[in-house]
């Protein structure tokens, strides 16, 4: 008789494990509030914003060909066509998650989870019934929320988070984005796109704190092109309702005093949900952070609940939570899986995009590693010079004695699709010398992975910088 398992949560993560689950003949019941899977990244999050941002590329790109002699008109911008076009790709989305769980013979419930006992859930339907699931296992996938400051909070519709910022309420004339991370970048780029005054704050001294030093400096100098202003190393004290706007008080060096905006997004990073009414009846632990304490093959202190995705620990990535689903599943099918990925790949959809995997520069510091790093600027790439694009750099992470390569690095136009093969380069043991040898196609940007490892050996053909004695 095969098992049945219950995955309340139908993100990335949850609508992952239950498919999973279904191909390995279990018998599955998958709990969200939404009409069909797909979680915050579909809804709220990963596929929305990257619909916006290839908007904001479109319009990046028409003002710059006038470098090349094309120019175009002023953009006319229809906000709602805008959304609507936005709105039909999650819709796009989350109606195949739900034909695709459909094919898979998935019990697809609509309504709020709660916990009787580590075997018994009740489900309080969206349409106003009530059911309880008895399974053999529960994997908990309640991925995360965005952060919230008390002392900062306002009651007001001119204050956004990134859902709210995401529903596009209008192209503004002005908007602060209080937080410098990749959320709060990326969203402040489409509306900067869109002909908004952009100002961005970040406590830290840096944008991307955590990212590499070199990386975020080539965002950063078209951050300040593009943006109005930047503010690092400054908080925002207070904010207040003003006519037409929220007035913000401002503490840094290089800020003023106040300033006045027509919307604010706080943005300001995500924490993990994992509020669900009944999980104190287990013997389910949370941490400080408020993650779901798990094993490596995600179990919790509770033999028959698993957790995965944001709810069970950082990186909060959508791509991560798959996997960790996986290996969740194959756990309670009684195999030997454990998460212990070599590389989990990251990346800032800003323009220039950056994206990293494995160890990076500034942890290999702080964890007192001896390594080698190989960069190739852009500047030397046929390929970035014939599209424009020579704001980017490619850089290896290296294993002084064994050249194998730790970490990879990359900041340009399309990093996000460039990060896979340093990914896999990690994971398979990859070293300098592997990555020299392998042909890549020429003209491309896939190129600087392989002559960063020709650099790294002082034989980069477009660059002259001779190997170290």
């Amino acid at each position: 008789m095969s098992q049945h398992i219950a995955v309340i949560g139908a993100g990335p993560g949850g609508y992952a494990a239950a498919f999973y689950a279904a191909d390995l003949g279990m018998q599955v019941t998958l709990i969200d509030n939404e009409k069909n899977p797909g979680g915050v990244c579909l809804y709220r999050g990963c596929i929305p914003s990257k619909a916006l941002l290839h908007v904001a590329k479109l319009l990046d790109e028409s003002k710059h060909a006038a470098e090349w002699g094309i120019e175009f008109g002023a953009p006319k911008v229809d906000v709602d066509k805008l959304r609507a076009y936005k709105n039909r790709v999650v819709e796009k989305l989350t109606s195949g998650t739900g034909q695709v769980s459909k094919f898979r013979k998935v019990n697809y419930i609509q309504g709020w989870a709660s916990i009787v006992d580590p075997k018994t859930i009740a489900v309080k339907k969206a349409d106003g019934g009530d059911e309880t699931v008895r399974v053999d296992a529960i994997i908990l996938a309640l991925g995360s929320l965005p952060t919230k400051i008390p002392s900062l909070s306002l009651d007001s519709p001119r204050v956004l988070d990134s859902t709210g910022a995401l529903d596009l309420p209008e192209v503004p004339k002005s908007m602060l984005v209080v937080g410098g991370g990749y959320i709060g970048l990326e969203l402040g780029s489409v509306y900067a796109a869109l002909g908004t005054r952009v100002s961005v704050v970040e406590m830290t001294p840096g944008l991307l704190p955590g990212a590499d030093r070199d990386l975020v400096k080539l965002l950063a100098q078209r951050v300040e092109k593009t943006f109005e202003k930047v503010m690092v190393a400054t908080k925002v004290t207070a904010m207040k309702e003003a006519r037409n706007g929220v007035e913000v008080t401002f503490e840094g060096e290089g800020a003023p005093a106040s300033a006045t905006y027509d919307y604010v997004l706080v943005s300001i990073g995500r924490r993990p949900n994992a509020k669900i009414a009944g999980l104190d009846k287990t013997k389910v632990k949370v941490d400080a952070k408020g993650f779901i304490e798990t094993d490596a093959q995600r179990r919790t202190a509770e033999p028959t609940i698993f957790a995965i995705g944001d709810v069970a620990g950082e990186p909060m990535l959508a791509h991560k939570a798959s996997h960790e689903a996986r290996i969740a599943v194959e756990a309670i099918e009684g195999k030997k899986a454990v998460f212990e990925p070599a590389a989990i790949p990251a990346v800032v959809f800003t323009d220039p995009e950056i994206a990293w995997a494995g160890l990076t520069e500034a942890e290999a510091e702080t964890q007192g590693l001896t390594v080698e790093v190989a960069k190739f600027p852009w500047g030397a790439s046929g390929r970035a010079i014939a599209i424009d694009r020579v704001d980017g750099l490619t850089k290896l992470i290296i294993e002084p004695g064994t050249e194998r390569i730790l970490g990879v690095g990359i900041a340009g136009s399309g990093a996000g699709e460039l990060i896979a093969e340093g990914v896999l380069a990690i994971e398979m043991g990859a070293t300098a010398e592997d990555l020299k040898l392998s042909i890549h196609p020429h003209p491309t940007l896939t190129e600087t992975l392989m002559e960063s490892a020709e650099v790294f050996f002082g034989q980069a053909t477009h660059v002259y910088k001779p190997k170290r004695k």
